[in-house]
């Protein structure tokens, strides 16, 4: 199987302006890779390919992942610049909306379901379309689940739904994928220090009800996670990728 030599790989990042995305995209970058920086805020993403010291090879491109227009435009803009498309980083995504879930509104729960499930939809077809025709053919696709695809935490509904959610993309994109030689898989991210994640050192609830202070880890080991799994050649596939801090409660939420 051809694949483009390592200064003509391609990848878009959404939620490229913070936390994993950034981390993941300053790696991937790192490495020599072109990376369209996705995200809803364009001065983030801006700082981000400042940062990088990457010059042409980083774009900012504005994107809202829930809006499919806009989606499409992400990917247009990415094949434009860089001609094509092999890494799609699926990275997008929400916390679960403030207090207690009865008393979420339809629309704060839909806003979640928007952003963390039909974006990576969007983002996942749109993938399908380029990497499927392009030449030479196939690519990478890498869906941000979250341990919480497999493990809730309390009070989590739309978060643990959505990204259970992402689980059944990925299997069934990885599935789908195949015959197009599109790789699909997923990582797991278990408290990386983001801004996300920062209330975790302050203490969080626990399954038993305790508050309880919860170690984190660099958000920067996710980024060599990410460019990791986007190095290996399409003819292998990590489907499932868990990385986390050592000592923070997972298995069984202890």
């Amino acid at each position: 199987m051809t694949e483009p030599t390592p200064d003509k790989r391609v990848a878009i990042v959404t939620g490229a302006g913070t936390g994993i995305g950034r981390a993941a995209a300053l790696a991937l970058l790192g490495d020599g890779w072109r990376v369209a920086l996705a995200g809803r805020r364009a001065e983030p993403l801006k700082a981000v390919a400042e940062e990088s010291g990457a010059g042409e090879r980083a774009v900012a491109v504005p994107t809202d992942v829930s809006d499919p227009a806009s989606v499409e435009t992400l990917f247009k803009t990415a094949v434009s610049r860089f001609g094509r498309v092999d890494l799609l980083f699926n990275n997008a995504g929400v916390g679960n909306p403030p207090g207690p879930f009865e008393d979420w509104t339809p629309e704060q729960w839909k806003a979640v379901v928007d952003i963390n499930l039909s974006g990576m939809f969007y983002c996942i077809q749109h993938a399908f379309r380029v990497m499927k025709t392009q030449n030479p053919r196939g690519g990478r696709i890498i869906n941000n689940g979250s341990i919480s695809a497999s493990a809730p935490r309390p009070n989590s509904p739309a978060y643990t739904a959505t990204k259970h959610a992402v689980q059944g993309l990925t299997k069934t994109a990885s599935l789908d994928g195949r015959k197009y030689d599109i790789a699909v898989g997923q990582i797991d991210v278990g408290n990386a220090m983001t801004e996300l994640a920062s209330r975790m050192a302050k203490g969080v609830p626990q399954a038993n009800g305790e508050i309880a202070v919860e170690p984190l880890m660099d958000v920067s080991v996710v980024g060599q996670s990410v460019l990791y799994m986007a190095n290996l050649p399409l003819e292998a596939n990590v489907l499932f990728h868990t990385v986390m801090a050592t000592k923070m409660p997972f298995v069984g939420r202890g």
